[in-house]
C-alpha cells in the first residue's frame, strides 16, 4: 500500500481530482464513500469486463498504505505514517490490498485500523519469489503472527504471490504459464498456497487464500488451488488511448482472465487487483505510450471512465495506485514511480 507527496501544489491538484470522482461516483451510482475511487497500474499487461460473481458488490479499492519505506531489510515505516494512510484511506474505500508481509506490515495495518475504529478490510499479503523459500517463510510467520493478535474481523483474505508466475518465466526463459516451464514455478506457488492454508488451519482460522498475477501469467494449476484470482492489468501498457483504456481493461479482464475461471471446477473469483493511468515521467521519452501521454488530465478521464464501467459490470477491483512512490522512480525511471491519486511528500520535487 502506499500514500504519496510530492509538491503541495500536486497534492492539491490530484486531491481535488479525486474530490470531483467520488462526487460523481456517489451521485451516479447510489453507493458508498468506499465504492470507486482508487485505482494502482503496474508494469504488466492486462484488461478486463465483468466479475465472475455479479451478486457480491463491487471490491473497490486502492492498494498500498505507509508501508512505503517497507522495503526489507530497509523498513522505515512507522505506526504513526500507516495510521495517516489509514485515516484516509477510510474515506475513499473500505478494502485494500497489501502485497507482502515484510517489515510488519499485517501487523501495522491491521493496529492502524484498531486505532481508529474506521471501516477498512484487507487482503493481506505474501509476496514469495522463485529463488528464495525464506522469503515465503518470513512472511507466512508475519501474516500467521498478526492473526493471532488481531484475528480476523478485518481481513478478507491472503493473497500468496504477486507476479510470481511472470517473474519465474522470465527468470527461466519462458514465456507461456501454462507450458513445462510453467508448470515448475507453479508447482512451487501451489505448495506455497497449500502451505499457507495449513498454516491458517493450524490456528483455527477460516479464510479464502488466492493468487495475484500480470493479466496474462495465471497457471490453471495455480488458480485450481485458489479461492481467487486478483489479475494486474494495465492498458498504458497495451498502448492504448486513454479514452478507450476502460473498455480495452474491461474486455481484456473478461476474455483472458473471467471466462477461464470460469471453466474451472473450483470457479475462483476474479478481480482486477491493478488498474490506473501514470500522471507522469520522469524523461520525455516515456511520457506518451503510443496512444496517450502521462498526465494527471488523462488519469481524470480514466477514472471518469473506468469506475462507473466496473461498477455497472460489478467488476471487482482495486485501484493503482493509492500514492505515488518515488523509490520506483529511482529504481526505474519512466512512468513507473507516478500511478498514485495521491503524491509522496510534501517536499518531493518530481513532477
Amino acid at each position: 500500500m502506499g500514500l504519496g507527496e510530492h509538491s503541495a501544489a500536486v497534492g492539491r491538484r490530484k486531491l481535488f481530482i479525486v474530490g470531483s470522482v467520488i462526487i460523481a461516483i456517489l451521485i451516479g451510482v447510489g453507493v458508498g464513500i468506499g465504492v470507486g475511487l482508487t485505482r494502482n497500474a503496474d508494469s504488466s499487461t492486462s484488461g478486463g469486463t465483468s466479475s465472475s460473481d455479479h451478486n457480491t458488490p463491487p471490491v473497490i479499492l486502492c492498494s498500498r498504505v505507509h508501508t512505503r519505506s517497507s522495503l526489507f531489510p530497509n523498513c522505515n515505516n512507522s505506526l504513526g505514517n500507516v495510521i495517516s494512510d489509514i485515516q484516509l484511506i477510510s474515506q475513499l474505500t473500505t478494502r485494500i490490498r497489501l502485497y507482502g508481509a515484510d517489515c510488519n506490515q499485517s501487523a501495522l495495518v491491521l493496529e492502524a485500523i484498531k486505532q481508529t475504529k474506521t471501516n477498512v478490510s484487507v487482503y493481506l499479503g505474501i509476496y514469495n519469489v522463485p529463488d528464495d523459500h525464506t522469503a515465503y517463510t518470513r512472511q507466512r510467520d508475519l501474516v500467521r503472527n498478526a492473526l493471532q493478535t488481531y484475528g480476523t474481523e478485518h481481513v478478507l483474505g491472503v493473497t500468496v504471490g504477486n507476479e510470481f508466475m511472470l517473474n519465474y518465466l522470465n527468470a527461466n526463459g519462458g514465456t507461456e504459464p501454462n507450458s513445462a516451464i510453467g508448470d515448475q514455478g507453479a508447482q512451487i506457488l501451489v505448495a506455497d498456497i497449500a502451505d499457507t492454508r495449513k498454516m491458517l488451519s493450524d490456528i483455527g482460522v477460516s479464510l479464502p487464500v488466492g493468487n495475484s498475477d500480470a493479466g496474462y501469467y495465471f497457471n490453471t494449476k495455480v488458480l485450481e488451488a485458489s479461492d481467487y484470482g486478483m489479475s494486474n492489468i494495465h492498458a498504458w501498457f497495451a498502448n492504448t488511448t486513454v479514452q478507450d483504456a476502460a473498455a480495452w481493461t474491461a474486455r481484456y479482464f473478461e476474455e483472458t482472465n473471467v471466462r477461464p475461471a470460469a471453466q474451472l471446477a473450483n470457479r475462483p473469483k476474479m478481480y482486477i487487483a491493478e488498474a490506473g493511468w501514470p500522471t507522469h515521467s520522469s524523461d520525455e521519452g516515456n511520457k506518451n505510450n503510443g496512444g496517450s501521454d502521462a498526465s494527471i488530465a488523462n488519469l481524470q478521464i480514466f477514472l471518469d471512465t473506468f469506475v462507473c464501467q466496473a461498477n455497472q459490470n460489478g467488476t471487482g477491483y482495486f485501484y493503482f495506485e493509492f500514492s505515488d512512490e518515488p523509490w520506483k522512480d529511482v529504481m526505474y525511471g519512466g512512468v513507473e514511480g507516478w500511478w498514485g491519486l495521491f503524491p509522496f511528500q510534501p517536499d518531493f520535487k518530481g513532477h
